[in-house]
């Protein structure tokens, strides 16, 4: 394999593999390295470890050639990706961090029953929500793999079952049916600690149609007559080029609305833990539990998702309750929210304490990596240093935390903390980020950075 920049995101390889086609490139001039110059930085970059296009250090590559001077990745159910996406980073020399996202119950506690007949964040299913843990030391990456084995061992069994429902309404349909060994389990990271999502499964699906109609409009007809799958005017003309590069992502973007609901099984208890108890996980390893607001949709920013009812009913009850759970920050896109929404949470957020992260769902090939509303929130783009700072310190020395109790600066409100992580993250060499953390930890004794 000759070019470089498919070496980098070949999925087959081991990571050191790619990560060395990443500092040839480097070392040659193919590839820029150096901050990015746009100020912009995105936290929430999903990668192969649960579904995208992009390896880590392919993910950190991208960020990189879209002027990004920081970048995250955060995956479903797996930490998998972050060594290889933060040594990317440093080879690019941007500032990296990681995280993982996952679904979680609001049903038990004293306010179980009220969230259990209400949808938070997530569009399928009532009383529960995706929340991240945010800046994961290094030294708990083996501890974060424990904590989310079970639940990647129950997912993978409620996947099976959910495959072989998605096969009965391709072959009633005509169309070849998905195998999940061949097609879903060797397509992913799985046995390599990632995980397998309905994407994959709709993929696989994907996949079949294509090889059915071919790339062409014959493919947008097909999916109305064989499936009864409606297929809107902009998708329809994405699906009429065959040379568009982005055809598998298009195909599963209507999947996604028109097929999943058919297969889709509701998670159980196994896969489905307390909030409480991630949050609990969380702090014992000095990572950052944060809850995802969504937002009520009315006229999508973004134009992926439909007119729907999520928190903003029910803000106050939702705030006391992450804040006796004890989550330390809630994440939010503002793509996504309008800006009396954003002001909204803001305020919530200042009232409870909260950390405020952003960053921009990232896990299709269509997607830019750019986000310039960020700009317009520099808080934003303070925490997102300052989870750099923690993520590197903590992992040096657990007591540097940005939450941890034992913290020498615990005693400083949040705010003067946050500034503080900030203007260290900033000042690491971000080439050797570890070089910096002892003089940095140096200088935060003295209660300032450098």
């Amino acid at each position: 394999m000759n070019d470089p920049l498919k070496v980098i995101n070949d999925p087959v390889l081991a990571p050191e593999e790619r990560l060395d086609a990443l500092r040839s490139c480097v070392r040659e001039g193919a590839v820029r390295a150096g901050a990015g110059g746009t100020g912009e930085v995105n936290n929430h970059i999903h990668t192969i470890y649960s579904f995208s296009p992009y390896t880590p250090a392919m993910a950190a590559l991208k960020a990189r050639e879209a002027g990004l001077e920081a970048a995250g990745s955060v995956d479903h159910d797996s930490a998998a990706a972050a060594p290889e996406l933060i040594a990317a980073c440093a080879v690019l020399g941007i500032g990296g961090c990681s995280g993982i996202e996952l679904r979680v119950s609001f049903t038990e506690g004293p306010a179980g029953n009220f969230f259990a007949a209400r949808k938070l964040n997530n569009p399928d299913s009532a009383g529960s929500a995706y929340i991240t843990i945010q800046g994961i030391p290094s030294t708990a990456l083996e501890k974060t793999a424990a904590f989310l084995e079970p639940i990647r061992t129950a997912r993978l069994g409620r996947t099976k079952k959910m495959t072989a429902a998605a096969n009965t309404i391709l072959a009633d349909s005509g169309f070849e049916t998905i195998d999940f060994e061949t097609d879903i389990v060797r397509q992913s990271q799985y046995r390599k600690g990632g995980e397998i999502t309905e994407r994959h499964i709709m993929a696989a699906a994907a996949d079949k149609i294509i090889r059915r109609y071919g790339r062409g409009p014959d493919l947008a007809e097909g999916l109305k007559k064989k499936l009864n799958i409606a297929v809107g005017a902009k998708p329809e003309k994405f699906l009429s080029d065959p040379a568009n590069p982005h055809y598998l992502y298009d195909v599963l973007g209507i999947l996604k609305t028109g097929f999943l609901p058919g297969f889709f099984i509701q998670p159980g208890p196994e896969e489905l833990i307390p909030a409480g108890q991630a949050v609990d996980f969380a702090l014992s390893v000095n990572a950052v539990p944060a809850y995802s607001y969504l937002g009520d949709v009315g006229e999508s920013p973004t134009g992926d998702k439909r007119a729907e009812k999520f928190e903003d009913d029910f803000l106050p009850e939702l705030f006391d309750e992450i804040k006796r759970l004890g989550f330390r920050a809630v994440t939010y896109m503002p793509p996504r929210n309008t800006p009396a929404q954003l002001e909204r949470i803001r305020q919530f957020c200042t009232r409870g304490d909260f950390m405020e992260i952003s960053g921009v769902d990232i896990n299709s090939s269509r997607q830019s990596f750019n986000c310039p509303e960020v700009l317009g929130c520099p808080h934003l783009v303070d925490t997102t240093w300052a989870l750099i700072a923690h993520e590197r310190l903590a992992s040096v020395d657990g007591n540097w935390g940005i939450f941890s109790f034992s913290n020498p600066l615990s005693l400083l409100p949040l705010k003067e903390r946050i500034i503080l992580y900030a203007k260290t993250g900033r000042s690491f060499d971000l080439f050797k980020p570890e070089a910096s953390v002892p003089k940095c930890i140096e200088e935060l004794n003295k209660g300032r950075s450098l």
